[in-house]
């Protein structure tokens, strides 16, 4: 029996989501996923699945340049965050924030805004904000899980909407014969999803309300009257090792000035991949960026400057910052096994021929005219489908944006091109969102330290919601081709929601979120 090119492609990225919601335990479920794929790809042959699996899978993951520099990066960004927490900066940064803000809504606002600043990588945004913002969202309780929500909807969403980013460079890489920073800056208006969950943060938070599992989340965090201690981050569940002692000797410097090394090292790290320094100009450099790279460059160099300054600051002596560094990549173990099978799950469905195959599908359904004006409407819906069984954005967007381009023939003036290549960017970050074996998501669950499955639960009705207003939009978009009119609509329709919903749980929420 052929699997290879058929629906049976995408069955090994499904075995595992579906294995991962049951059993709540991710590397059993991913390694499962990735055996079923060798076997298909082998037809079932013993030896052949071992050198599949494990030769050319997970030792080809491993081996490739992307991968590794990725790995280099949660590294050593994990052991920034450990030099950051041993030196005192997040304690007293956690004092200073506490005395500033003092309510629940006001810590929330806080870590979206945070969030939304740093725009330039998701990866960093995610590990980042959750080392910043854990320990007040601790103290003014709020669950991991809803901390997660907000880690993993500004990291993302906010990126595919920023010009200046690793994503913005990596939709423009994929865009053949046009000019592709330009049509990422004019599909922007069009991203629903990603405008729509920003709208949808502020909505929740000002409307003080959750519901579904993030609901029960929420008022077992309120329940608790002990206030949560703070822990290192754990994505498996397993029991969380407190985190040693902390120098007496930290200021809010000791955080920000890391923090803002970082951000700016890393701009600089990716713009000097794409040429800058060479002459090429700062939006084509950050076209041209190697994003794997230029964060490796960014983070060692922010490294070293950071231990630097805690030398001469004296917060730390050189033998405590040595000790930080392997502790920092401890820390980040977990999320580096469940990328690790992540990567390798996806090699199996790409070898399995998935992209070929819905990428066929999407060719047949736009060489009819008769959806031309749903066109948008359904690549969004393919992109979430694809972006959630993969677990990849960006793969996504080698496969689908391509295709759009070919089908209105690189007509760069076709404003129903430009909603459908939104359309496009909206429905990979929605299934990315969605999808337990995004990497994004994986990166989101260790930043809050949260169960990733405890994440993910709680983050899919969330994620449901804005993706139903934005197909509604994406529809409207269709016949109506007119960027304010359907971001107006949408906005409001996404508002309507929340207060339909708001509603719907006005009895069961009275008094389950009060202060205590």
């Amino acid at each position: 029996m052929n699997f290879v090119d058929t629906a049976w492609s995408l069955a090994p990225a499904l075995i595992a989501i579906i294995l991962a919601l049951i059993t709540k335990e991710v590397y059993s479920s991913l390694f499962i996923g990735i055996v079923v794929g060798g076997l298909f790809f082998t037809g079932f042959q013993p030896v052949a699945t071992m050198h599949h699996v494990f030769v050319d899978g997970m030792i080809g993951q491993l081996s490739s340049a992307w991968n590794v520099g990725i790995l280099i990066f949660l590294v050593v960004l994990g052991s920034m965050v450990m030099l950051m927490n041993r030196a005192g900066g997040s304690a007293a940064f956690g004092k200073w924030a506490a005395s500033h803000v003092k309510t629940k809504t006001g810590t929330q606002v806080a870590t979206i805004i945070l969030g939304m600043l740093i725009f330039i990588d998701d990866y960093f945004n995610c590990l980042t904000v959750g080392s910043v913002m854990r320990p007040l969202t601790d103290k003014q309780k709020v669950s991991r899980e809803k901390l997660a929500y907000l880690i993993d909807a500004t990291a993302a969403p906010i990126c595919i909407i920023a010009p200046i980013s690793s994503w913005a460079a990596a939709v423009t890489g994929f865009v053949d014969g046009a000019n592709g920073l330009s049509l990422f800056i004019r599909a922007i208006p069009y991203n629903f999803y990603a405008l729509l969950t920003i709208v949808m943060l502020f909505g929740l938070t000002f409307m003080n309300f959750d519901y579904g599992p993030m609901r029960k989340a929420e008022m077992a965090i309120l329940a608790n009257k002990k206030e949560r201690k703070h822990h290192g981050a754990s994505i498996t569940g397993a029991e969380e090792q407190p985190v040693p002692p902390v120098s007496s000797k930290g200021k809010v410097i000791h955080l920000v000035l890391p923090i803002l090394t970082l951000i700016i090292c890393c701009i600089i790290g990716m713009i000097g991949t794409g040429g800058f320094f060479r002459g090429v100009s700062f939006v084509d450099a950050f076209a041209k960026a190697d994003a794997s790279v230029g964060l490796v460059y960014g983070s060692v160099t922010a490294l070293v400057i950071t231990m630097v300054f805690y030398l001469s600051t004296r917060v730390l002596s050189f033998s405590e910052c040595m000790n930080a560094i392997p502790e920092g990549f401890k820390s980040m173990v977990p999320a580096i096994l469940v990328l690790t099978f992540a990567w390798t799950l996806k090699f199996m469905t790409d070898s399995l021929g998935a992209a070929a195959y819905v990428g066929g599908l999407v060719e047949k359904v736009a060489d009819s005219n008769t959806f031309m004006s749903l066109l948008p409407a359904m690549v969004f819906l393919v992109g979430a489908f694809l972006a959630f069984a993969t677990g990849t954005s960006w793969g996504t967007f080698g496969i689908l944006i391509p295709i759009v381009v070919n089908v209105f023939g690189g007509d760069i003036n076709n404003e129903l091109m430009i909603i459908s290549i939104s359309a496009c960017m909206a429905g990979a970050v929605c299934g990315d969102h969605c999808s337990p074996i995004s990497d994004t998501t994986i990166m989101a669950s260790a930043g809050a330290g949260c169960e990733h499955i405890k994440h993910v639960s709680t983050q899919l009705p969330y994620a449901f919601t804005v993706a139903a207003v934005s197909l509604v939009s994406y529809v409207v978009a269709g016949f109506i081709r007119n960027w304010a009119i359907c971001l107006v609509i949408g906005i409001a329709l996404m508002i309507g929601t929340l207060y339909v919903l708001k509603i719907v749980y006005k009895e069961r929420e009275q008094g389950a979120f009060q202060p205590e």
